[in-house]
C-alpha cells in the first residue's frame, strides 16, 4: 500500500500514559541483576553487519506477510551476524480506523526521509530498506540478506547493568571528527487482535517491534569514536522478546555505517 497525503492521529492521554509506563520501567529485575555482575556486550565484526528495516503498520493489509517473514529470522543463522533486524511501525495508516499501539510519528518522519533521500515521491508498507538502501527481495529467502563483506569497522557496545550504555567505534580508516549512534529497544512476541481497519478480526504476531529509540554524538579520539547512551528498559512490553540493537552514522545522515546486536530476552526454546 502507498500513501501520499494523510493526516496524524494524536494518542490520548491514556495512550500516552501506557506508552510512558511501557518505556519508562527498568528491565526485568533477574535480567539486570544477572548484567551487574557481568557486563553485557554486544559487537560487530570488521566486515558490516547489514541494518534491515521494515516499516509496517497494524491498519495496513498489506504488512503481515512481511511481518510473518520477518518473524522468521529469529531461527536464521545470519542474525545479528550479517544483519540486525528493526520494525518500524508507522502512524500515518492510524486515520482508517485503528490506532497501531507501536505506531509513531518520528517512524513516519524516518521514513519520509529515506524517501527523499531516494528521490521518491511516496512512502508505503510494507517497505524494506538495507543499509539505507530501498530492498525489494525480501521474500526470496527465509534467512536474510547476507553480509555484502564490506570491512567497515568494529562497533562494540557494553553495559552492567541493560540501561546505561558505551559504544565504541573503531573505523576501519580511522578519520577526526565525530558520530552519531543510534540505539533501538526491540520487542517481540507480541500479538494484536485487530478490532477495526484493514485488518479487522485478525490476529497479528509481532518481532523485531522498535519500542524506544535514541540518538547521541560520539567523539573521535586517536581514531576511536566513543560515547555513552542511555536506553531505559521495559518491564513490560506486551511481548516476550527483547533485544538491542545499535548502529552509527556520519552526524545528520541516514545511511548506517556498521551495526550490532544482540537479544536482551532471548525466544524460548522450542521443545522438540
Amino acid at each position: 500500500m502507498s500513501i501520499g497525503v494523510h493526516r496524524r492521529l494524536r494518542f490520548s492521554s491514556t495512550a500516552w500514559i501506557r506508552l510512558s509506563l511501557l518505556l519508562c520501567w527498568p528491565l526485568l529485575a533477574s535480567i539486570t541483576a544477572k548484567a551487574q555482575s557481568v557486563a553485557l556486550q554486544f559487537q560487530s565484526a570488521p566486515a558490516r553487519t547489514a541494518l534491515l528495516e521494515l516499516y509496517t503498520s497494524e491498519g495496513c493489509s498489506s504488512c503481515p506477510s512481511a511481518e510473518i517473514w520477518l518473524s522468521g529470522l529469529q531461527d536464521s543463522p545470519r542474525l545479528w551476524r550479517d544483519f540486525a533486524p528493526v520494525a518500524f511501525h508507522v502512524d500515518y495508516w492510524n486515520y482508517l480506523g485503528w490506532r497501531d499501539a507501536w505506531s509513531d510519528a518520528a517512524f513516519s518522519d524516518r521514513q519520509r526521509a529515506f524517501a527523499q533521500l531516494w528521490h521518491s515521491e511516496n512512502v508505503y508498507t510494507p517497505e524494506f530498506a538495507i543499509n539505507g538502501q530501498e530492498w525489494h527481495p525480501w521474500f526470496s529467502g527465509k534467512n536474510g540478506p547476507q553480509s555484502d563483506g564490506g570491512k567497515v569497522g568494529v562497533l562494540t557496545v557494553t553495559s552492567t547493568d541493560t540501561n546505561r550504555w558505551q559504544a565504541n567505534f573503531a573505523p576501519e580508516k580511522p578519520v577526526a571528527g565525530r558520530y552519531e549512534i543510534h540505539a533501538v529497544l526491540l520487542a517481540g512476541g507480541i500479538v494484536s487482535d485487530v478490532q477495526a481497519g484493514e485488518n479487522q478480526g485478525r490476529r497479528l504476531h509481532h518481532d523485531f517491534v522498535v519500542v524506544k529509540l535514541v540518538a547521541i554524538g560520539l567523539a573521535a579520539h586517536d581514531g576511536v569514536a566513543e560515547g555513552k547512551f542511555i536506553l531505559a528498559a521495559p518491564r513490560h512490553t506486551m511481548g516476550k522478546t527483547l533485544a538491542l540493537v545499535v548502529w552509527v552514522t556520519p552526524p545528520g545522515e541516514l545511511v548506517p555505517l556498521q551495526a550490532t546486536g544482540g537479544w536482551l530476552v532471548p525466544p524460548a526454546k522450542k521443545q522438540l
